[in-house]
């Protein structure tokens, strides 16, 4: 399924006979990278697959009239990004309460999630990047953990290469700072 390229899933799902098995080859390339990408963001298994669906959904719907400026995968990666943040932004408007008892329910689930059973240290790594503000947190993970380049980053958050690079390094200065303390 990896083997098809971005371009040959396009033209399968603009020109085949069937564009549902062209999107489902796209879904089964990208399925995987795009939760985890969102699961870093909010945490929560469950609500990373609800939002991993709502991605795909807008994927499907927008496909038709994709023009390929950017790759698929960039395209996808910021429908992701906004989907999950959006989603922490509905969560802390529904429940009406300040973003500290969101981060902290959070915080509780590096402890109790089965996914976060590593070690204190990758646990305490998990703790920093949650104490990031919500760009630069979405900036170290798509660096560290997903090794996005700049430029791809620029092109899925919409920022310049030069803030992207100013956040990533504040970011990575404040995590080191928190990982680093008793």
């Amino acid at each position: 399924m990896d083997h098809y390229s971005d371009d040959k899933l396009l033209e399968l799902f603009h020109h085949g006979n069937n564009p549902n098995y062209a999107f489902g080859l796209l879904v089964r390339k990208y399925q995987e990278k795009i939760y985890w990408h969102i699961r870093r963001l909010v945490l929560d298994h469950e609500d990373a697959n609800d939002i991993v669906q709502e991605v795909f959904i807008k994927a499907w719907k927008g496909l038709e009239n994709f023009r390929a400026d950017s790759g698929i995968y960039t395209w996808l990666y910021r429908i992701a990004t906004n989907e999950a943040l959006s989603f922490l932004q509905r969560k802390k408007r529904r429940f009406f309460i300040p973003w500290q008892d969101v981060e902290n329910n959070m915080l509780n689930k590096i402890d109790s999630d089965s996914w976060f059973q590593g070690n204190e240290i990758q646990k305490k790594l998990q703790r920093a990047i949650l104490k990031l503000p919500e760009k630069q947190r979405v900036v170290f993970n798509l660096r560290y953990y997903d090794e996005m380049k700049y430029e791809e980053m620029s092109e899925v958050l919409q920022t310049s290469v030069g803030a992207l690079k100013a956040s990533y390094h504040h970011a990575a200065k404040k995590i080191e700072e928190f990982v680093t303390k008793d």
